[in-house]
Formats: structure tokens, sequence, C-alpha cells
């Protein structure tokens, strides 16, 4: 099995290159002239797309062919007081540039919209900023010419005192979305309302491909152990909606998110990096069914955490591990 590993969103190594700077709302309001206020929101964007471009050169001379985008590339882009405004035109270069790079680089790349997009909600106008961001995040990948191979991933949402009616919104909401959002997404089970089983239901339900959180799993379970479920999960991933545009030669590997807990006291924050041992028992335990699996690493150190990680892999060497490149393992079954 192939298991190559990715991260989220910032460097740790490469100095200013943050691709969330923002400006809040309150600083927008202050700025007398709307149109110069607007213009320096897209100036803080392209400086966000130039820094994207920046960490992928650094994973690419890494071997890190996983990544998941920044959500805050531009700043306020769905606030309720600029829905006049249209950033993707003035920023359609800088996105065709980050776009163009990802495909000759053959990278694997995601977004994950925010914990308020929720299509569980029973609130009409919590569904429709949902929707709203869900199509804010469709539009970036569309702008830097990504097909549906890249996805946004998220949770089912709240359980609202009652976790069967709030599953049947998601699926009811889901139905209804526009077929490019629904192309995009996965559903990735949380750590403290929906647990692995239950959203894998609703995964079968929708035919959404499932993005399994160990971590998560291990604080929230229905007594399961992860790999017992793997299978199931792992069918999720032959649907449409999960090789939306995939070659037939090449499927989009499963996914799944990785971290460590911080502490006993507090074991649903992220630790700074990732133990191995529980990483490797349970791809050890999948190895035979699964030829390649990609994983995002959610450790506090972030890249840091990756290269930490593929340096504690080669100590098991003798243990059927091969290291292949700076970010990717093989696992003999």
């Amino acid at each position: 099995m192939i298991v190559r590993f990715g991260y989220v969103a910032m460097s740790m190594l490469i100095k200013d290159s943050s691709p969330s700077k923002t400006m809040t709302m309150a600083s927008f309001s202050k700025l007398n002239d709307r149109e110069a206020a607007i213009r320096k929101l897209e100036r803080i964007a392209e400086g966000n797309l130039h820094n994207t471009l920046r960490l992928l050169k650094h994973n690419n001379g890494n071997d890190i062919q996983l990544y998941r985008f920044s959500s805050k590339l531009i700043p306020l882009a769905t606030h309720d007081d600029l829905k006049e405004w249209d950033p993707f035109v003035a920023l359609e270069g800088a996105f065709a540039e980050v776009g163009k790079y990802v495909r000759e680089h053959e990278m694997r790349v995601s977004f994950h919209p925010d914990h308020f997009t929720v299509l569980s909600t029973p609130r009409q106008e919590v569904l429709q900023n949902s929707i709203r961001d869900l199509r804010y995040h469709v539009k970036m990948l569309s702008a830097m010419g990504l097909n549906a191979t890249a996805k946004n991933n998220i949770h089912i949402g709240g359980a609202y005192k009652d976790k069967p009616s709030a599953a049947g919104r998601f699926k009811e909401h889901f139905a209804q979305l526009d077929p490019d959002i629904q192309e995009r997404l996965t559903l990735e089970n949380d750590d403290k309302t929906f647990t692995a089983v239950e959203t894998l239901e609703v995964c079968k339900a929708t035919g959404l491909p499932m993005v399994l959180d160990i971590h998560h799993q291990w604080i929230n379970n229905d007594g399961e152990k992860p790999w017992e479920i793997w299978p199931d999960i792992l069918q999720t991933w032959t649907g449409a909606l999960a090789q939306a545009d995939a070659e037939p030669d090449k499927p989009l590997p499963p996914k799944i998110h990785i971290s460590s807990p911080k502490s006993e006291s507090d074991p649903r924050s992220h630790a700074d990096l990732v133990d191995p041992a529980p990483l490797l028992a349970f791809l050890r335990e999948i190895a035979g069914i699964t030829p390649a699996i990609d994983v995002m690493i959610e450790a506090k150190n972030k890249d840091v955490a990756l290269f930490h990680l593929m340096k504690d892999l080669a100590g098991y060497s003798s243990e059927g591990i091969k290291i292949l490149d700076g970010a990717s393992i093989e696992i003999s079954s």
C-alpha cells in the first residue's frame, strides 16, 4: 500500500508565507473610499495566493503531493455587506497561476470550509449562508482550473437535540445542492456529534466519499475499531461523486485525517506532532485491501510534523515500512 502524507495550509518553515492574511469588516468600514477598500482586499488576496504558490513550491521540493488550501484566501469574500463584489475578476491571473502549478505537478489539493458551513441546520438563513460558502469554495477551485478531484471536506453539522432528524436534513439539503457543489464534497466524522458509523450511513445514502478522521473516531465512536468499518468506507470512494473527473487508470485514493491528542486532560485538541504507533496500527490493518491512501496531517506543527513523522517512520524499515521519498511510504500487506 502506497501512503502519501500532506499538511494543512501553513508552513512552520517558510518565513512570512501566510496564505490567510485578512482584514476585518470593522477595518474595512473605517476606510472612507469603498472602491479603494475593495482594491485593498484584492491586494491582500493576491498576497495570499502568492504565498500559496510559494508553499506549493516548498511542497514540491520536499515530495509533498497532498495539501489543503486555506479557506481564507480572499478576505471577507462571503460577507453580506460585500455581495456586489466579484473578487475573481481581479484575481483571475493569481488563481490561474496556482492551479497551473497544481496540475503540472499532479498535486492533490482540497479545502475544509469552516465549522459554520452546516447542511444539517433547521434554520433557512444558516443553510443559505452555508450554501453560499460552499459556492465560494467551488469558485476558487474553478478559478484555479481544477476539476472535481479537488474536494471540499465538511462535517454533517449539529444534532440540534435530534440526531436522526439532523442527519435527515443533511441528506435533504445535500440533494438540493447544484451538481458542481455536490461532486466536490467529502464528508468527515467529528469528535463530538456524528460518529464514524453515523457519518458512514449518511455517505452511503448520499453517495458522498467519507474522510475518516482517526483522532475523532478514537474520541467519538460506537465501540468499533476504525479498521472494522474501513471496508465500507473504502467502498464510498468507488462512486461517481468520489471519482468525478478522475482518470480511469488513476483513481482518486481514499483520504484520512490524522492527529494526536494534545494531552490526557485535553484529548480533543491536536498535539504539535503525530504519534506514529496508532497510525501504523491502522494502516497495517487496512493494507491488504487498500492499494493507496492519502493522509492529511492535522498536527499543530504543520509541515514540521510531517517531516518529523517521516523521520520516525524511517525507524520502522525492518518492520515492512519502506520510505519512497520525502513524504510517502510503502507498507507491505
